[in-house]
């Protein structure tokens, strides 16, 4: 089966997160190990200035039609989290339409393509739960994305942003 052919089948998934297997996640352990330890040099720094990007993205946004009320209080906040505080498809379509145009990359349903319930890999087992089961789950994989939070950010850079999501 071919990623199109899942993307046809699976329409209410995200088609760069589409996982059709239960698998794993491998990766180099030594390389990542060399480059963590010289990561962790910056980490305090690199997460206070991704926690003053995502304040300052927050203030941006209308609270009337994003949520705007997220504890920020000890999270690295590697990413601007954006939800659309009720259901609305059409507002969904204009967000992802002014985000592209823009050429500003996200992942809709936040990390991980959201309700993994709706994954091939879950569907038919017996015994999971019904996706819409989950409610809030639903809303987040249908009506929230998220942006990359990067430490070099500027002010103006994420205005402009927030110029771009004033526009929806």
């Amino acid at each position: 089966v071919t990623k199109n052919e899942y993307t046809k089948k699976y329409p209410d998934l995200n088609p760069d997160f589409i996982f059709a297997f239960a698998s794993h996640n491998m990766r180099s352990t030594e390389l990542n190990a060399v480059l963590g330890l010289e990561q962790l040099k910056r980490l305090d720094q690199n997460n206070i200035a991704r926690t003053k990007n995502l304040e300052h993205f927050l203030s941006l946004l209308d609270s009337e039609i994003f949520q705007t009320d997220f504890k920020v209080e000890g999270s690295s906040n590697y990413a601007f989290t954006l939800v659309l505080n009720e259901p609305d498809f059409v507002k969904r379509d204009k967000v992802e339409s002014c985000l592209k145009s823009a050429g500003i990359e996200f992942r809709r349903g936040l990390s991980g393509g959201g309700n993994q319930l709706r994954q091939p890999y879950l569907r038919n087992i017996k015994g999971i739960p019904q996706s819409e089961t989950f409610p809030n789950v639903e809303h987040i994989h249908h009506f929230s994305w998220y942006i990359g939070n990067f430490p070099d950010l500027n002010h103006d850079q994420i205005d402009w942003l927030g110029k771009i999501l004033k526009s929806v």
